[in-house]
């Protein structure tokens, strides 16, 4: 059983940035795809991004491509999402997740290991 714990929240201003940490522990984090998803007030749970064992393949949501970086450290069992130009709309908990199989990360928004989230808003 995999144990995911976020951090890095916290409360910015539109345009500025922050970076997301989840600390990994349990299984060996070479082991598993991770992902970013977020869930804002009334809406549901969405992907952000994802990123494969290795590091190499990395994927985005959309509305967040171009201003958020997915990353990891296979060495130090941590994984990142360094978040820039923020915008108002990005406001939500943030979770991290883990899953052998990456398309359960990018397609089916599940995994098999969630963490307890980090709170993340962004004023106008």
């Amino acid at each position: 059983q995999v144990q995911l714990v976020e951090s890095g929240g916290g409360l910015v201003q539109a345009g500025g940035s922050l970076r997301l940490s989840c600390a990994a522990s349990g299984r060996p984090f070479s082991s598993d795809n991770m992902g970013w998803f977020r869930q804002a007030p009334g809406k549901e749970r969405e992907f952000v991004a994802a990123i494969d064992r290795s590091g190499g393949l990395t994927y985005y949501a959309n509305s967040v491509k171009g201003r958020f970086t997915i990353s990891r450290d296979n060495a130090n069992n941590t994984m990142y999402l360094q978040m820039n130009s923020l915008k108002p709309e990005d406001t939500a908990v943030y979770y991290c997740a883990a899953d052998g199989r990456l398309g359960r990360l990018t397609l089916g928004a599940t995994a098999s290991g969630w963490g307890q989230g980090t709170q993340v808003t962004v004023s106008s």
